[in-house]
Protein backbone atom coordinates (compact mmCIF):
# COMPACT_ATOMS: atom_id res chain seq x y z
CA UNK A 1 0.00 0.00 0.00
CA UNK A 2 1.08 3.41 -0.76
CA UNK A 3 0.61 4.59 2.74
CA UNK A 4 2.87 2.41 3.72
CA UNK A 5 5.44 3.53 1.61
CA UNK A 6 9.17 5.57 2.68
CA UNK A 7 10.86 7.12 -0.52
CA UNK A 8 13.50 9.60 0.12
CA UNK A 9 14.64 12.24 -2.22
CA UNK A 10 18.12 13.11 -1.96
CA UNK A 11 19.59 16.30 -3.99
CA UNK A 12 23.11 18.01 -4.08
CA UNK A 13 22.97 21.53 -3.15
CA UNK A 14 24.15 23.59 -6.10
CA UNK A 15 26.07 20.56 -7.18
CA UNK A 16 28.79 22.19 -9.70
CA UNK A 17 29.60 24.72 -7.25
CA UNK A 18 30.04 23.27 -4.27
CA UNK A 19 32.37 20.80 -6.05
CA UNK A 20 34.46 24.02 -6.75
CA UNK A 21 34.62 25.28 -3.56
CA UNK A 22 35.49 21.90 -2.30
CA UNK A 23 38.96 22.11 -4.07
CA UNK A 24 38.89 26.00 -3.06
CA UNK A 25 36.95 27.33 0.18
CA UNK A 26 37.90 30.83 -0.52
CA UNK A 27 35.08 30.74 -3.28
CA UNK A 28 32.56 30.13 0.28
CA UNK A 29 30.23 32.95 0.38
CA UNK A 30 30.75 34.67 -2.89
CA UNK A 31 28.42 34.72 -6.05
CA UNK A 32 29.65 32.36 -8.39
CA UNK A 33 28.67 31.39 -12.10
CA UNK A 34 29.79 28.19 -13.96
CA UNK A 35 29.74 28.08 -17.22
CA UNK A 36 31.26 29.33 -21.02
CA UNK A 37 33.61 31.82 -19.36
CA UNK A 38 33.12 34.22 -22.31
CA UNK A 39 29.62 36.50 -23.11
CA UNK A 40 28.90 33.91 -25.78
CA UNK A 41 29.01 31.16 -22.64
CA UNK A 42 25.88 30.01 -20.74
CA UNK A 43 25.02 29.57 -17.06
CA UNK A 44 25.35 26.21 -16.45
CA UNK A 45 25.26 26.43 -12.76
CA UNK A 46 25.55 29.51 -9.79
CA UNK A 47 25.41 29.64 -6.40
CA UNK A 48 22.67 31.02 -3.78
CA UNK A 49 24.72 34.21 -3.92
CA UNK A 50 24.23 34.45 -7.83
CA UNK A 51 20.52 33.96 -7.72
CA UNK A 52 19.76 36.91 -5.47
CA UNK A 53 20.33 38.80 -8.43
CA UNK A 54 17.96 36.77 -10.36
CA UNK A 55 20.14 34.69 -12.38
CA UNK A 56 19.42 31.38 -13.21
CA UNK A 57 20.87 28.55 -15.28
CA UNK A 58 20.59 28.37 -18.73
CA UNK A 59 20.94 32.27 -18.81
CA UNK A 60 23.15 34.05 -21.26
CA UNK A 61 26.72 34.69 -19.17
CA UNK A 62 26.88 38.29 -20.94
CA UNK A 63 23.50 38.53 -18.79
CA UNK A 64 24.40 37.06 -15.86
CA UNK A 65 27.14 39.25 -15.43
CA UNK A 66 25.20 42.55 -16.04
CA UNK A 67 23.35 41.43 -13.43
CA UNK A 68 26.14 40.79 -10.66
CA UNK A 69 29.36 42.61 -12.38
CA UNK A 70 31.41 40.97 -9.22
CA UNK A 71 30.49 37.11 -10.08
CA UNK A 72 33.28 34.68 -10.20
CA UNK A 73 32.93 33.09 -13.34
CA UNK A 74 34.55 29.39 -13.51
CA UNK A 75 34.56 27.25 -16.54
CA UNK A 76 33.64 24.23 -14.83
CA UNK A 77 35.55 20.37 -14.70
CA UNK A 78 33.05 17.69 -16.22
CA UNK A 79 35.76 14.67 -15.17
CA UNK A 80 35.53 16.27 -12.02
CA UNK A 81 31.85 16.40 -11.00
CA UNK A 82 31.14 13.06 -13.14
CA UNK A 83 34.44 11.70 -10.78
CA UNK A 84 31.96 12.84 -7.43
CA UNK A 85 28.79 11.87 -8.68
CA UNK A 86 30.36 8.56 -8.70
CA UNK A 87 31.51 8.54 -5.50
CA UNK A 88 28.31 9.51 -3.76
CA UNK A 89 26.51 6.73 -5.91
CA UNK A 90 28.70 4.05 -4.24
CA UNK A 91 28.22 5.18 -1.01
CA UNK A 92 24.58 5.11 -1.48
CA UNK A 93 24.96 1.98 -3.08
CA UNK A 94 26.49 0.28 0.04
CA UNK A 95 24.03 1.61 2.72
CA UNK A 96 20.43 1.26 0.57
CA UNK A 97 18.97 -1.61 -0.87
CA UNK A 98 16.84 -0.08 -3.68
CA UNK A 99 18.03 3.19 -5.51
CA UNK A 100 17.13 5.23 -8.37
CA UNK A 101 19.99 7.54 -9.96
CA UNK A 102 17.47 10.07 -11.71
CA UNK A 103 20.51 12.50 -12.68
CA UNK A 104 24.15 13.17 -11.86
CA UNK A 105 22.92 14.85 -8.88
CA UNK A 106 19.47 13.06 -7.87
CA UNK A 107 18.78 9.84 -6.07
CA UNK A 108 15.53 8.29 -4.98
CA UNK A 109 15.54 5.67 -2.28
CA UNK A 110 13.64 3.07 -1.20
CA UNK A 111 13.31 2.80 2.65
CA UNK A 112 10.15 0.70 2.88
CA UNK A 113 9.60 -1.51 5.32
CA UNK A 114 13.02 -0.77 6.95
CA UNK A 115 11.56 1.27 9.72
CA UNK A 116 11.01 -2.43 11.43
CA UNK A 117 14.88 -2.43 12.15
CA UNK A 118 15.37 1.42 12.30
CA UNK A 119 13.89 4.44 12.10
CA UNK A 120 13.54 5.25 8.40
CA UNK A 121 14.03 9.04 8.62
CA UNK A 122 16.92 8.61 10.96
CA UNK A 123 19.07 6.48 9.11
CA UNK A 124 17.94 8.80 5.96
CA UNK A 125 19.53 11.41 8.37
CA UNK A 126 23.08 9.16 9.32
CA UNK A 127 23.61 8.16 5.84
CA UNK A 128 23.30 12.15 4.89
CA UNK A 129 25.99 12.84 7.09
CA UNK A 130 28.33 10.18 6.17
CA UNK A 131 27.88 11.40 2.71
CA UNK A 132 28.52 15.29 3.80
CA UNK A 133 31.52 13.96 6.56
CA UNK A 134 33.13 12.00 3.52
CA UNK A 135 32.74 13.77 0.15
CA UNK A 136 32.81 17.29 1.86
CA UNK A 137 29.45 18.25 0.01
CA UNK A 138 26.58 19.70 0.73
CA UNK A 139 22.97 17.76 0.36
CA UNK A 140 19.74 17.76 1.05
CA UNK A 141 16.71 15.18 1.43
CA UNK A 142 12.99 15.25 1.46
CA UNK A 143 10.91 11.94 2.61
CA UNK A 144 7.32 10.92 2.61
CA UNK A 145 5.44 8.48 0.92
CA UNK A 146 5.86 8.70 -3.07
CA UNK A 147 8.45 10.23 -5.47
CA UNK A 148 6.92 13.62 -5.99
CA UNK A 149 6.46 15.00 -2.55
CA UNK A 150 9.78 14.06 -1.34
CA UNK A 151 11.53 16.05 -4.63
CA UNK A 152 9.00 18.75 -3.81
CA UNK A 153 10.08 18.28 0.19
CA UNK A 154 14.09 18.08 -0.71
CA UNK A 155 13.84 21.73 -2.61
CA UNK A 156 11.94 23.33 0.57
CA UNK A 157 14.99 21.46 2.97
CA UNK A 158 17.29 23.58 0.97
CA UNK A 159 19.94 24.53 1.84
CA UNK A 160 21.53 21.62 3.02
CA UNK A 161 18.84 20.12 5.28
CA UNK A 162 16.14 17.85 5.52
CA UNK A 163 12.37 17.25 5.51
CA UNK A 164 10.08 14.64 6.67
CA UNK A 165 6.58 14.93 5.65
CA UNK A 166 4.38 12.76 7.47
CA UNK A 167 1.90 10.32 6.29
CA UNK A 168 -1.61 12.13 5.78
CA UNK A 169 -0.66 15.91 5.72
CA UNK A 170 0.74 15.48 2.09
CA UNK A 171 -1.49 17.46 0.24
CA UNK A 172 -1.72 19.94 3.46
CA UNK A 173 2.05 20.29 2.85
CA UNK A 174 1.68 20.98 -1.37
CA UNK A 175 -1.38 23.12 -0.87
CA UNK A 176 0.84 27.16 0.17
CA UNK A 177 3.52 26.22 -2.74
CA UNK A 178 3.43 27.34 -5.93
CA UNK A 179 2.43 25.03 -9.11
CA UNK A 180 6.08 25.45 -10.88
CA UNK A 181 7.01 23.47 -7.32
CA UNK A 182 5.15 20.31 -9.07
CA UNK A 183 8.02 18.74 -11.09
CA UNK A 184 6.63 18.50 -14.48
CA UNK A 185 5.27 21.98 -14.39
CA UNK A 186 7.69 23.73 -16.81
CA UNK A 187 7.06 27.37 -18.14
CA UNK A 188 4.78 26.98 -20.91
CA UNK A 189 2.28 24.76 -18.79
CA UNK A 190 3.16 27.52 -15.93
CA UNK A 191 2.20 30.42 -18.06
CA UNK A 192 -1.15 28.26 -19.33
CA UNK A 193 -2.23 27.27 -15.63
CA UNK A 194 -1.71 31.31 -14.43
CA UNK A 195 -4.31 32.31 -17.57
CA UNK A 196 -6.51 29.81 -15.77
CA UNK A 197 -5.93 31.94 -12.52
CA UNK A 198 -4.02 29.22 -10.93
CA UNK A 199 -0.80 30.06 -9.12
CA UNK A 200 -0.97 27.54 -5.70
CA UNK A 201 -1.04 23.95 -5.31
CA UNK A 202 -4.17 24.65 -3.47
CA UNK A 203 -6.20 25.70 -6.51
CA UNK A 204 -5.82 22.95 -8.52
CA UNK A 205 -6.59 20.45 -5.21
CA UNK A 206 -10.07 22.15 -5.39
CA UNK A 207 -10.17 22.16 -9.15
CA UNK A 208 -12.28 19.22 -10.94
CA UNK A 209 -9.59 16.64 -12.54
CA UNK A 210 -12.04 17.14 -15.79
CA UNK A 211 -11.27 20.99 -15.84
CA UNK A 212 -7.58 20.54 -15.56
CA UNK A 213 -8.33 17.25 -18.17
CA UNK A 214 -9.83 20.08 -20.49
CA UNK A 215 -6.78 22.77 -20.22
CA UNK A 216 -3.72 20.30 -20.30
CA UNK A 217 -5.37 16.64 -21.52
CA UNK A 218 -3.21 13.50 -20.13
CA UNK A 219 -0.70 16.22 -18.69
CA UNK A 220 -3.49 17.91 -16.58
CA UNK A 221 -4.45 14.39 -15.09
CA UNK A 222 -0.70 13.90 -14.09
CA UNK A 223 -0.57 17.46 -12.74
CA UNK A 224 -4.24 17.28 -10.73
CA UNK A 225 -2.83 14.02 -9.00
CA UNK A 226 0.35 15.33 -8.16
CA UNK A 227 -1.09 17.75 -6.72
CA UNK A 228 -3.18 15.78 -4.59
CA UNK A 229 -0.08 14.06 -3.29
CA UNK A 230 -0.42 11.03 -5.18
CA UNK A 231 2.18 9.24 -6.47
CA UNK A 232 2.97 5.10 -7.31
CA UNK A 233 5.61 5.39 -9.17
CA UNK A 234 8.28 3.39 -7.96
CA UNK A 235 12.04 3.65 -7.65
CA UNK A 236 13.54 2.22 -10.44
CA UNK A 237 16.73 0.49 -9.09
CA UNK A 238 19.79 2.09 -10.82
CA UNK A 239 22.22 -0.45 -12.73
CA UNK A 240 25.60 0.64 -13.70
CA UNK A 241 24.88 -1.72 -16.79
CA UNK A 242 21.57 -0.14 -18.05
CA UNK A 243 22.80 0.33 -21.54
CA UNK A 244 22.01 1.53 -25.65
CA UNK A 245 23.93 0.05 -27.96
CA UNK A 246 24.52 -0.61 -31.97
CA UNK A 247 26.26 -3.07 -34.46
CA UNK A 248 26.88 -3.92 -37.46
CA UNK A 249 27.48 -7.28 -38.67
CA UNK A 250 28.89 -6.85 -42.56
CA UNK A 251 27.77 -8.91 -45.59
CA UNK A 252 31.20 -8.99 -46.67
CA UNK A 253 33.94 -9.24 -43.73
CA UNK A 254 36.25 -5.71 -44.28
CA UNK A 255 40.06 -4.18 -43.89
CA UNK A 256 38.93 -1.13 -44.84
CA UNK A 257 39.47 1.34 -41.74
CA UNK A 258 38.32 4.50 -43.32
CA UNK A 259 34.93 2.45 -43.38
CA UNK A 260 34.96 1.55 -39.83
CA UNK A 261 36.03 4.79 -38.62
CA UNK A 262 32.94 6.33 -40.44
CA UNK A 263 30.36 3.91 -39.50
CA UNK A 264 31.76 3.98 -35.89
CA UNK A 265 31.20 7.79 -36.19
CA UNK A 266 27.76 7.36 -37.22
CA UNK A 267 26.45 4.83 -35.23
CA UNK A 268 28.09 6.81 -32.39
CA UNK A 269 26.29 10.06 -33.49
CA UNK A 270 22.69 8.27 -33.89
CA UNK A 271 23.36 6.62 -30.51
CA UNK A 272 24.14 10.39 -28.72
CA UNK A 273 20.84 11.59 -30.54
CA UNK A 274 19.10 8.88 -29.03
CA UNK A 275 20.34 9.61 -25.65
CA UNK A 276 19.14 13.33 -25.95
CA UNK A 277 16.08 12.00 -27.24
CA UNK A 278 15.72 10.08 -23.91
CA UNK A 279 17.18 12.28 -21.73
CA UNK A 280 19.77 10.56 -20.82
CA UNK A 281 24.06 10.79 -20.14
CA UNK A 282 26.08 8.41 -20.47
CA UNK A 283 29.23 7.93 -18.39
CA UNK A 284 30.87 5.09 -20.03
CA UNK A 285 31.94 4.07 -23.56
CA UNK A 286 32.20 0.54 -25.22
CA UNK A 287 33.65 -0.14 -28.69
CA UNK A 288 33.32 -4.01 -29.45
CA UNK A 289 35.16 -5.86 -32.73
CA UNK A 290 34.23 -8.87 -33.78
CA UNK A 291 37.03 -10.53 -36.40
CA UNK A 292 36.75 -13.18 -39.51
CA UNK A 293 38.19 -15.85 -36.83
CA UNK A 294 34.91 -14.66 -34.46
CA UNK A 295 37.17 -13.55 -31.80
CA UNK A 296 35.67 -10.65 -30.22
CA UNK A 297 37.56 -8.31 -28.13
CA UNK A 298 36.02 -5.06 -26.63
CA UNK A 299 37.31 -1.95 -24.40
CA UNK A 300 35.60 0.43 -22.30
CA UNK A 301 36.01 3.89 -20.82
CA UNK A 302 34.64 5.74 -18.04
CA UNK A 303 33.93 9.64 -19.36
CA UNK A 304 32.58 12.68 -18.23
CA UNK A 305 28.51 12.33 -18.22
CA UNK A 306 27.73 13.66 -21.55
CA UNK A 307 25.46 12.74 -24.87
CA UNK A 308 27.14 15.49 -26.92
CA UNK A 309 28.60 14.06 -30.32
CA UNK A 310 31.38 16.24 -30.02
CA UNK A 311 32.58 14.71 -26.58
CA UNK A 312 31.52 11.34 -27.48
CA UNK A 313 32.67 10.66 -30.37
CA UNK A 314 36.52 11.40 -29.77
CA UNK A 315 36.15 8.76 -27.47
CA UNK A 316 34.93 6.22 -29.79
CA UNK A 317 37.49 7.10 -32.22
CA UNK A 318 40.58 6.35 -29.71
CA UNK A 319 38.98 3.00 -28.38
CA UNK A 320 38.40 2.06 -32.13
CA UNK A 321 42.37 3.13 -32.58
CA UNK A 322 43.74 1.22 -29.30
CA UNK A 323 41.25 -1.58 -30.03
CA UNK A 324 41.63 -2.54 -33.70
CA UNK A 325 45.28 -4.58 -33.82
CA UNK A 326 45.41 -7.78 -35.34
CA UNK A 327 44.75 -6.46 -38.53
CA UNK A 328 42.46 -8.98 -39.95
CA UNK A 329 39.26 -8.59 -41.36
CA UNK A 330 36.43 -7.66 -39.80
CA UNK A 331 33.20 -9.50 -38.87
CA UNK A 332 31.33 -6.80 -36.98
CA UNK A 333 31.56 -3.62 -34.81
CA UNK A 334 29.48 -2.57 -32.33
CA UNK A 335 29.31 0.79 -30.05
CA UNK A 336 27.91 0.53 -26.21
CA UNK A 337 27.02 3.50 -24.07
CA UNK A 338 26.20 2.86 -20.79
CA UNK A 339 26.16 4.07 -17.02
CA UNK A 340 23.46 6.17 -18.03
CA UNK A 341 21.61 8.46 -16.24
CA UNK A 342 18.66 11.25 -16.47
CA UNK A 343 19.86 14.89 -17.49
CA UNK A 344 19.91 17.36 -20.25
CA UNK A 345 23.15 18.97 -21.57
CA UNK A 346 24.56 20.85 -18.74
CA UNK A 347 28.05 19.32 -18.67
CA UNK A 348 28.31 20.77 -22.22
CA UNK A 349 27.84 23.87 -21.45
CA UNK A 350 31.32 25.06 -20.25
CA UNK A 351 32.89 25.95 -23.36
CA UNK A 352 32.96 28.89 -25.34
CA UNK A 353 33.67 27.97 -28.69
CA UNK A 354 30.31 26.56 -30.08
CA UNK A 355 26.42 26.89 -28.23
CA UNK A 356 26.47 23.30 -28.61
CA UNK A 357 23.25 22.99 -26.79
CA UNK A 358 21.28 25.42 -29.46
CA UNK A 359 23.23 23.00 -32.46
CA UNK A 360 22.50 20.00 -30.99
CA UNK A 361 18.45 21.25 -30.61
CA UNK A 362 18.44 22.37 -34.38
CA UNK A 363 20.14 19.17 -35.75
CA UNK A 364 17.47 16.72 -33.43
CA UNK A 365 14.52 18.61 -34.76
CA UNK A 366 15.44 18.12 -38.20
CA UNK A 367 16.45 14.57 -37.24
CA UNK A 368 12.64 14.20 -34.89
CA UNK A 369 10.75 15.45 -38.32
CA UNK A 370 12.53 14.03 -41.03
CA UNK A 371 13.90 11.09 -39.62
CA UNK A 372 17.31 10.00 -37.95
CA UNK A 373 19.56 9.87 -40.56
CA UNK A 374 18.38 13.39 -42.23
CA UNK A 375 21.44 15.07 -41.55
CA UNK A 376 24.89 13.31 -40.28
CA UNK A 377 28.27 13.84 -40.46
CA UNK A 378 30.34 13.70 -43.69
CA UNK A 379 32.35 10.43 -41.88
CA UNK A 380 29.54 8.96 -41.57
CA UNK A 381 27.87 9.08 -45.20
CA UNK A 382 29.73 5.25 -45.75
CA UNK A 383 26.71 3.96 -42.72
CA UNK A 384 23.68 5.79 -44.47
CA UNK A 385 21.87 2.39 -44.64
CA UNK A 386 22.42 1.51 -40.94
CA UNK A 387 18.98 1.70 -39.53
CA UNK A 388 18.06 3.81 -36.16
CA UNK A 389 16.83 1.89 -33.18
CA UNK A 390 14.93 3.74 -30.63
CA UNK A 391 15.88 1.93 -27.23
CA UNK A 392 13.56 4.62 -25.34
CA UNK A 393 10.80 4.40 -27.01
CA UNK A 394 10.63 1.03 -28.48
CA UNK A 395 10.43 2.67 -32.09
CA UNK A 396 11.49 0.27 -35.00
CA UNK A 397 14.31 0.77 -37.19
CA UNK A 398 14.56 2.73 -39.68
CA UNK A 399 15.64 2.26 -43.51
CA UNK A 400 17.90 -0.78 -43.14
CA UNK A 401 17.83 -3.06 -39.60
CA UNK A 402 21.08 -3.84 -38.00
CA UNK A 403 22.11 -7.38 -37.96
CA UNK A 404 23.17 -8.34 -34.33
CA UNK A 405 25.21 -11.67 -33.83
Amino acid sequence: MEGLRSIVHMDLDTFFVSCERKKDSRLIGKPILIGGTSDRGVVASCSYEARKFGIHSAMPMKMAKERCPEAIIIKGNSQIYSDESRLITEIIRESVPVFEKSSIDEFYLDLTGMDRFFGTVKYATELRQRIIHETGLPISFGQSINKTVSKIATGEAKPNNQIQIHTGTEKQFLAPLSVRKIPMVGLKTYQTLCGLGVKKIQTIQEMPIELMQSALGENGIAIWKKAQGLDLSPVEPYNERKSISTERTFDRDTIDVSKLRGILAAMAENLAFQLRRGNKLSGCVTVKIRYSDFQTQTLQKQISYTAADHELLPVVADLFARLYNRRLLVRLIGIRFSALVSGHYQLSLFGDETDYPSLYNALDRIRNRYGDRAIIRAIGLEARSIGGFNPFTGEPPALLANRRS
